[in-house]
């Protein structure tokens, strides 16, 4: 038996619990940090700065593992088609955060569990919306209009950036369409990883001087912000999350996703003094609602195996 196997649990732990909510703690953090050394960096040349170094972190983890990156060449299409959406989705998210304020791009953002399960019901099989995933959908919705329309965070916040925020979501959707319908779902994380941070490093760097100029005013503090984010979001980050997949089930590990918009809105208003109102407060908690409900799933009754072949 592997150790992957042993180590597989039915249910989140303690363990599993304080590790998801410190890993969404540290996501919605991100988004301060981004916002904050946007003001060193251009936006996209952030972006792709961040997957450089990550990707030497990559590279820095798999010589201490002794792991190899096996597959890439069978999954050549299928790998730049998901560090593509990786690329766009950065291009969005970062510019977006340039834009608008944390709080609002935040709530528009981690809509994506919203969009996937509207995809996912056409073209996933054992996806089909059930009563309680349309009534997550319909509040989820309603909290990302209320976002949108909120007057008092609105004076803030800028049309283009909530739009970019949304594009930025759907971009995420797909990622994880792309990984559950080619071939990369067949690479281990370091490899989904590995295409994800290589061809958006060269996508981002390349695009980042159409978008004016790649240095601002930067100090200390916007270097600490790139070396934050390449270490411990884009690169350990991303690993320790899919280490999670592997010991809890997927859908008890996706509820925890309402925490990182619910936490995102928080520090905005704590960290950077973003105004959050009656108005912002109601359309997060719409849409972490309507993502616990998303994601819930019914425990499968017990069955005895007819086949063990």
């Amino acid at each position: 038996m592997s150790l992957t196997a042993m180590e597989r649990k039915d249910a989140i732990d303690l363990a599993g619990a304080t590790g998801l909510v410190l890993f969404a703690t540290m996501l919605a953090f991100n988004q301060v940090v981004i916002k904050v050394t946007n003001d060193g960096f251009a936006p996209v040349f952030a972006a792709g700065m961040r997957s450089v170094l990550a990707l030497g972190v990559l590279g820095v983890w798999l010589w201490l593992r002794k792991r190899r990156l096996d597959g890439l060449r069978r999954t050549f299409w299928p790998g730049m088609l998901l560090g593509g959406f990786f690329t766009i989705e950065f291009i969005f998210l970062f510019t977006s955060l340039d834009l608008t304020t944390v709080s609002r791009a935040s709530i528009l953002f981690y809509s994506m569990p919203v969009w996937l399960a509207v995809i996912a019901h056409f073209v996933l099989p054992g996806e089909t919306l059930s009563w309680r995933r349309v009534l997550g959908l319909v509040l989820a919705m309603a909290g990302v209009i209320w976002a949108l329309f909120d007057p008092q965070s609105r004076q803030a916040g800028s049309v283009l950036g909530d739009a970019l925020a949304l594009l930025a979501a759907f971009s995420w959707a797909g990622i994880a369409l792309t990984v559950r319908l080619t071939k990369v779902s067949e690479l281990n994380p370091e490899g989904q990883l590995f295409w994800q941070l290589s061809v958006s490093a060269v996508g981002l760097l390349a695009v980042a001087p159409l978008f004016g100029e790649l240095i601002r005013v930067p100090t200390a503090v916007h270097f600490a912000g790139l070396g934050f984010q390449a270490i411990c979001v884009a690169s350990l980050g991303f690993l320790f999350w899919l280490r999670l997949m592997t010991i809890y089930p997927a859908s008890n590990i996706a509820a925890f996703s309402f925490l990182s918009p619910v936490l995102s809105v928080a520090m905005g208003w704590l960290l950077l003094d973003e105004p959050v109102g009656p108005g912002l407060v109601g359309a997060m908690c719409l849409v972490a609602v309507g993502i616990v409900l998303i994601n819930l799933r019914r425990k499968p009754k017990a069955q005895v195996p007819q086949n063990v072949a």
